[in-house]
C-alpha cells in the first residue's frame, strides 16, 4: 500500500483520490479552500453539466487541444462509466439537448455531495485550508528525479510515495485556480505552454453593443473573419453584454480560434435570419413594407427584430427613420436586407481569466505519459485535469477530461 497525496480537491483530484483508494492506497487530498469542489459548484450555471452522452467520436471532436493524448484516458473511463458512477452512488442523472448530462435535481451541490460521500466510504483523508508551497523531489540512484512529498505554506513537510497534481487552471481564481500547478511543474523541469482564457466572452468595439445589453438572440449564424479569412462559422445562440458579445456561440469561438488571433481585431457578422436566403428575406421585407406603406420607416419594422435592436438597425441601415415606407428606394431596401444578413461587429480581444470557464494551455502533454498520467521527467509524479494543456468546448467535455485523467492517474500510482 502506497501513501498518495493528491493536490487539489476539484473533480480531477477527487476522482484520482477515489480511484487510488479503491485499489488499496492510503490517500490524502490537500485542498487550500474551505471546501471541496468549489469551481464544480458553479459549473453549468450551478447545475453541473457532468459529462456528455454522445459517442466517442463526438467527444474527441469537441476536444480543442491535444485530443489524441486523451485516447487512453477516455477509453479507460468513458462517459458511460461516469454516468454509472453517479447513478450507482445515488445521484439520478438526465440527458438534455446536445446530449448534455445533468443531475436530475439540477444542483451541482448534489454532485459534490456524492463525491464527498464516496471519498468518505473509501477512507480518503481530506485536509482543507491546506496550501502546498512546493513539491519535494530528490534524485534517485539512476539520477532520475523522484517526488517524495510536498512542502506546505506553513513549513510542514508531508512525505508520500506518489503525488498527483490536480490543481486546475487559471480561470475563476476566486475558486482557488491560481496557477499553482504550473509553478510546481516548472520547478520540477516541466514545460508549461502559454496559458490564455478559453470559453470566454469577446469584447466588441462598437458603442451600439452596450445599448443591446442583455439581449439574447436564438437561431442566428455567426461568422468571424481575420481580414478575409473565415475563422469561425456556426449557428446557435448568443448574447449582447455591456462590453461585447457572449453566449454559447461566442464561448465556442473563443476555444476554436487560435489565441494568437483572438488578441487581434476580428470582423464578426451575424445573420439574423439564417433560415432564409437574401432573396426570400427581401420578399418578406417587401411584404412588411407593403402592409405599412403609409407609416414612417421607424414604425414599420417591429415584427422583424427584438425591441432593443430596432434603434440600432435603424441607425446602421442609413434610411431616414421618418421617411415614409412607400418612399424607400429599392437600393435602400436591398442595403437593409444585407444588414439583416450580415450585422457587423468588430471584436477586439477576449475578456480575462476572471470570466473564463476554462484555461487553454498548461503542463505540456509531451512530458506526461498518456497511458498513466505520470510525468516523464519526475518519477511518481502525476498530473490530471485542467492543469495540463487540454481543453474542450462547452457541453460536459471538460469535466469528462477531468474524470478520465483523474481516474487514470489514480489507478496508475504504484
Amino acid at each position: 500500500m502506497s501513501k498518495v497525496i493528491v493536490i487539489g480537491g476539484g473533480p480531477a483530484g477527487m476522482f484520482a483520490a477515489i480511484a487510488a483508494a479503491e485499489i488499496g492506497h492510503d490517500v490524502t487530498i490537500l485542498e487550500k479552500n474551505e471546501k471541496l469542489g468549489k469551481k464544480l459548484y458553479i459549473t453549468g450555471k450551478g447545475r453541473c453539466n457532468i459529462t456528455n452522452a454522445s459517442d466517442m467520436e463526438v467527444l474527441f471532436s469537441n476536444v480543442m487541444t491535444n485530443a489524441k493524448f486523451l485516447y487512453s484516458a477516455f477509453y479507460a473511463y468513458d462517459n458511460q462509466r461516469v454516468i454509472d458512477f453517479f447513478e450507482e452512488n445515488g445521484l439520478a442523472t438526465k440527458i438534455e439537448r446536445g446530449n448534455r448530462v445533468f443531475p436530475v435535481s439540477d444542483h451541482s451541490s448534489d454532485v459534490i455531495a456524492t463525491l464527498t460521500k464516496v471519498l468518505r466510504q473509501k477512507k480518503v483523508e481530506v485536509k482543507l485550508h491546506t496550501e502546498v508551497k512546493e513539491l519535494l523531489c530528490k534524485p534517485t540512484e539512476e539520477q532520475e528525479q523522484k517526488v517524495t512529498g510536498v512542502l506546505l505554506s506553513d513549513g510542514t513537510k508531508l512525505f508520500a510515495d506518489d503525488v498527483i497534481v490536480a490543481t486546475g487552471g487559471f480561470s475563476y481564481q476566486t475558486t482557488g485556480s491560481t496557477g499553482d500547478g504550473y509553478r510546481f511543474a516548472k520547478e520540477c523541469g516541466h514545460t508549461v505552454t502559454q496559458i490564455t482564457p478559453s470559453l470566454v466572452p469577446f469584447v466588441a468595439k462598437e458603442e451600439y453593443v452596450s445599448r443591446m445589453q442583455g439581449l439574447s438572440l436564438k437561431n442566428v449564424q455567426v461568422k468571424i473573419y481575420h481580414q478575409k479569412k473565415l475563422l469561425y462559422d456556426e449557428f446557435g445562440e448568443m448574447l449582447f453584454t455591456h462590453f461585447g458579445v457572449s453566449g454559447p456561440l461566442l464561448l465556442s469561438a473563443s476555444a476554436r480560434i487560435k489565441p494568437s488571433l483572438t488578441s487581434q481585431e476580428l470582423r464578426m457578422e451575424i445573420d439574423l435570419k439564417p433560415a432564409i436566403s437574401e432573396e426570400q428575406l427581401d420578399k418578406r421585407v417587401l411584404r412588411e413594407f407593403e402592409e405599412a406603406k403609409n407609416k414612417q420607416f421607424k414604425n414599420s419594422i417591429g415584427k422583424l427584430f427584438p425591441t432593443k435592436m430596432i434603434p440600432v438597425m435603424i441607425e446602421l441601415c442609413g434610411i431616414d427613420p421618418d421617411k415614409k415606407v412607400n418612399e424607400i428606394t429599392k437600393e435602400e431596401r436591398l442595403s437593409f436586407v444585407r444588414l439583416i444578413k450580415a450585422f457587423p461587429l468588430t471584436l477586439c480581444g477576449l475578456r480575462d481569466f476572471k470570466e473564463a470557464i476554462i484555461t487553454k494551455g498548461g503542463v505540456s502533454v509531451k512530458e506526461v505519459n498518456p497511458s498513466t498520467m505520470e510525468s516523464k521527467l519526475v518519477k511518481n509524479l502525476y498530473f490530471c485535469g485542467e492543469v495540463m494543456d487540454l481543453d474542450a468546448l462547452t457541453g460536459g467535455y471538460n469535466l469528462q477530461i477531468a474524470w478520465s485523467t483523474g481516474y487514470l492517474a489514480g489507478i496508475s500510482v504504484e
